[in-house]
């Protein structure tokens, strides 16, 4: 689905920068500025800086003089505004509107879902509008929305900075759309085999028995016990490694006691 993220009369290059950078984050890259402050606001040094390496959108993002140059293509508007007015489209939250846009109640897309429902979306392209930071929407600008989307916040302080409303709108509606598997920052551990906890435990009855903590004749349950405990510990031979070095440890540590020498 075509998505473009356009931004009303800009004033802070640094904003244009983050808006940049949330939408490269969310995999969007259609960025549209209508009548920003400064004429060469894609290439100050602030926007740079902000964008933090997300310079192919900023490289793709174009400037117009007019909103209506912005909407060319587009088939749905969504406003952000966060102050109520007496006339206009409804105000709905992103999460709420976006349900409903898609067809999908559940914003949480189970993956066998997320076919259907792509091959079902009407319209084709949406786009979100942004505000001035001093002043936001003007109303004629609103009212040619289909809704203005209100992002949910404390009412007694709603002002969000311009990039931090169009990440939380971006997000919302990358998540719509199905979202990104999150990516494990470590591999799989491994566990280890039944061998090696069973070598372990040995090792450990051994080390428990020499620091008297275990008596042989009468040991009761307590290495079937810790045999449970290290099964649902899950342990990776790493930590059967570090393991066995805690047992050896604690017999080498009784045998100085004991004053005799170890092998």
């Amino acid at each position: 689905m075509k998505t473009r993220f356009i931004l009303i009369n800009t004033s802070h290059a640094g904003n244009v920068g983050g808006t940049a950078r949330a939408m490269k984050t969310m995999g969007f890259d259609d960025l549209v500025l209508v009548a920003p402050r400064w004429a060469n606001v894609l290439r100050r040094e602030e926007t740079i800086q902000r964008a933090s390496g997300a310079l192919d959108v900023l490289n793709n993002a174009r400037i117009v003089e007019t909103l209506d140059e912005a909407l060319d293509g587009v088939a749905h508007l969504c406003a952000t505004a966060m102050t109520p007015r007496d006339f206009g489209p409804p105000t709905r939250s992103p999460r709420a509107h976006f349900a409903e846009l898609l067809g999908v109640p559940d914003l949480l897309l189970k993956k066998e879902h997320i076919e259907s429902v792509e091959q079902g979306l009407k319209p084709d392209s949406i786009a979100f509008l942004f505000g001035s930071e001093r002043f936001g929407m003007q109303n004629e600008d609103v009212y040619r929305c289909h809704v203005a989307l209100s992002i949910p916040s404390d009412p007694q302080f709603g002002s969000l900075n311009l990039a931090a409303a169009v990440q939380l709108i971006a997000y919302d509606w990358r998540e719509a759309l199905g979202g990104f598997a999150v990516q494990s920052a470590t591999a799989e551990p491994q566990l280890a085999d039944a061998a090696a906890v069973a070598g372990m435990l040995r090792h450990w009855e051994e080390a428990l028995t020499d620091i008297g903590f275990l008596d042989p004749a009468s040991p009761k349950k307590l290495m079937p016990r810790l045999n449970q405990l290290f099964n649902r510990a899950q342990l990776s031979p790493e930590e059967i490694h570090i393991l066995r070095g805690v047992a050896k440890a604690m017999s080498q540590k009784a045998l100085r006691a004991a004053g005799k020498t170890s092998a």
